[in-house]
């Protein structure tokens, strides 16, 4: 597979959004704004806990 995407849950506002483990963008919290997802060039470095994968079917 050549990425998943993960939930994470929001350091500040503690809601949780899905989001491609290789982001090639900053991902902004869709509720505070504050930043989830900075890209690396590989996987993405992620602020806040990861609370489940995305399985696909």
């Amino acid at each position: 597979m050549a990425g998943s995407f993960i939930t994470v849950t929001c350091p500040d506002c503690e809601s949780e959004q899905t989001v491609f483990e290789k982001a090639s963008s900053e991902v902004a919290c869709a509720v505070c704004g504050h930043t989830l997802a900075h890209p690396t060039g590989g996987k993405a470095d992620l602020e806040g806990e990861v609370t489940g994968v995305v399985e696909a079917r």
